[in-house]
């Protein structure tokens, strides 16, 4: 089962079940009075970027957001939300023909069916994230039904441990590959050959170099269903968020955001078309 009967699945939950309102959270990097609403902010699209919300512990990624109550914002989910995403969806825009709305939306996979509306979820700093059981079956059965998650932003071998925690709960049997040269989601806006770090900005800053913890060395990972087509993306030791959000900080390098947009609308539109 794939995209003609996933979208026959999201359409049938979309009529059963009442679809969770726009709503925004602080950020775990501070307020989000950076990222103003866009005036078309409640414009109907035909895509939404989602954004996973999950509990988390420990002391995270940065030293920040980890604890803490993961309802009310202002932990790992948060962040590069959500001036990140925002970015990201004008940057979709002006690139390609997906009409996608200009704010994202925070999805909690505890709220009934709501999961099953976004068929494109973001997912910030996984490499902390504390999934319970049933959490993990309802993103299980939202990827089985054609969903499709992108995560990010976690650098190192804690991390990746603690990612796979969650992923084995998710996918007890699936095995994660790393993506080769000439894979479909690769080739499906843009043809992307020369893959590269794509550095987080705090660690550029504070330490003079682009990753955290061990993380120097930037792995490109998917888990496929049966028919092989992707379920999960990651961008392992890269920071795609970043290069969204400070696409214009004049310290940010340039060549991270180039490439990070890049493979964002790769990874956005072969959710929409495979």
């Amino acid at each position: 089962m794939r995209r003609g009967f996933a979208i026959a699945v999201f359409a049938l939950c979309a009529a059963v079940w009442a679809q969770r309102e726009f709503r925004v959270y602080d950020n775990a990097e501070g307020a989000a009075s950076d990222a103003p609403l866009p005036p078309d902010y409640s414009n109907k699209s035909e895509l939404v970027l989602g954004r996973l919300m999950y509990p988390s512990g420990g002391r995270g990624g940065f030293g920040r957001g980890g604890g803490g109550n993961w309802l009310q914002g202002r932990t790992n989910w948060t962040i590069d939300y959500p001036k990140g995403d925002r970015f990201f969806a004008s940057a979709i825009r002006r690139l390609t023909r997906v009409d996608v709305r200009s704010v994202e939306q925070p999805v909690n996979p505890d709220d009934g069916d709501d999961i099953y509306y976004w068929p494109y979820l973001h997912v910030s700093m996984p490499g902390n994230w504390k999934l319970t059981d049933q959490q993990a079956l309802k993103i299980r059965d939202y990827l089985q039904r054609g969903g499709f998650l992108f995560c990010d932003s976690f650098f190192g071998t804690e991390e990746w441990q603690n990612f796979q925690k969650g992923l084995r709960k998710i996918f007890p049997d699936r095995e994660v590959e790393d993506l080769r040269d000439g894979d479909a989601i690769f080739q499906t806006v843009f043809d992307i050959k020369d893959r590269y770090q794509v550095g987080n900005y705090r660690s550029l800053i504070s330490r003079g170099h682009a990753y955290r913890a061990d993380g120097d060395t930037a792995f490109w990972r998917v888990v496929r269903d049966d028919r092989g087509h992707i379920m999960v993306a990651m961008a392992f030791n890269s920071d795609l968020g970043d290069s969204w959000q400070l696409a214009d900080e004049p310290r940010y390098p340039e060549k991270f955001s180039a490439l990070g947009i890049r493979i964002g609308v790769n990874y956005v539109v072969y959710a929409m078309s495979h």
